[in-house]
């Protein structure tokens, strides 16, 4: 295990904005530059333990950066109903830490390397610490569940955890499996990414108050966005810039992991073509760097030709649409744009 690092300082301003935005047009999370600031300020008082390994893992990679998409989709929903109240910023923390909790033990199980460009905290601090800091998270987000006196938000979120957790072992039992087709592809990401998108969204709801419509149609925006973002992540995973990403292209192949480009092309591609991503798939990338990096490009190339991510793409710009859609019970106001404009540029994402 590699040296313990440094605690990082304890509030950190700047991470969050790294979020979806062109250079023509501003980033839809504009409007709650001040609120999540302040989401980082609690987030920097609740990390506080006694145990120095504690506050050393879990500042480590939430200082990582990363877009700060599940709290801030808390506030804007919040805000797009009208609440300002004294419990958002805590709650949309809480939202925060599930989902880094959920990146520790992500990365133990895939023997991830690299997270954001830099090594992971499993990398870093060793298995064990990151385990064990992940379950940290999850306590310290229920305890502040808690203080939030709504059995509705518990619910809300205790049941997302317990579907994440689910969807992590779907797609555990998923992995080299060539067979998975698209609906099971969907259900392990309606599980795993989009049910705390989801989550998110509808404890903005609860919180303001909202009926039940208003509520469900909001749960309904929040995963669709979720599972618009997964998707094109694994589009990302075959198209994108490792430079911009963070992380290596092909990560998903090296896992031995059918995501939806791969699973487009083995639909549309020769029966060659179909039984080298069957090869792939079931036997993972091995440690053969030389080896790996041709393979990968011949899958690249396979995923190119057959159009796979105009395919993928095309599957996340409906879930976007269905986003969109959802949003048009909502008051028109700065917020409700702002979701909008969220799922409009999800799709134009890079990392």
């Amino acid at each position: 295990m590699a040296p313990l690092l440094p605690i990082i300082p304890l509030f950190f301003p700047s991470l969050w904005p790294a979020v979806v935005s062109s250079p023509s047009s501003p980033s839809p999370l504009s409007l709650i530059t001040d609120d999540m600031r302040a989401v980082d300020r609690v987030i920097a008082e609740r990390l506080d333990s006694g145990v120095p390994l504690v506050g050393q893992v879990a500042h480590y990679i939430i200082s990582a950066g990363g877009k700060r998409l599940r709290p801030a989709l808390l506030l804007l929903v919040s805000g797009a109903l009208g609440y300002q109240g004294p419990h958002r910023h805590a709650l949309a923390a809480v939202v925060e830490f599930i989902h880094t909790a959920t990146l520790l033990h992500d990365d133990v199980v895939d023997d991830s390397k690299l997270r954001r460009g830099n090594p992971t905290a499993n990398e870093a601090f060793g298995n064990a610490a990151s385990v064990l800091v992940g379950d940290f998270l999850y306590s310290r987000a229920f305890q502040m569940m808690v203080e939030a006196q709504s059995m509705r938000i518990m619910e809300v979120l205790a049941e997302a955890t317990n579907v994440i957790a689910e969807g992590e072992v779907q797609q555990l039992m998923n992995m080299h499996n060539a067979d998975l087709d698209e609906a099971g592809y969907v259900q392990v990401i309606r599980s795993k990414t989009a049910k705390l998108f989801e989550a998110s969204a509808r404890c903005g709801a609860i919180l303001a108050g909202a009926d039940a419509m208003l509520e469900a149609a909001c749960a309904d925006y929040g995963q669709a966005l979720g599972t618009a973002f997964q998707v094109i992540d694994d589009v990302l995973d075959y198209a994108g810039d490792a430079t911009v990403m963070g992380k290596s292209l092909g990560d998903d192949l090296r896992e031995g992991k059918a995501t939806l480009p791969l699973i487009a092309a083995m639909q549309r591609g020769t029966a060659q073509e179909r039984q080298l991503i069957r090869g792939a798939i079931e036997s993972g990338l091995g440690e053969d760097e030389a080896r790996n990096a041709q393979v990968l490009q011949e899958v690249i190339g396979i995923v190119q030709r057959t159009g796979a991510l105009d395919i993928a793409r095309a599957a996340a710009s409906r879930e976007a649409e269905r986003a969109i859609a959802a949003t048009r019970g909502l008051p028109a106001n700065l917020h409700s744009a702002s979701l909008v404009q969220l799922a409009t540029q999800l799709l134009a994402r890079q990392s």
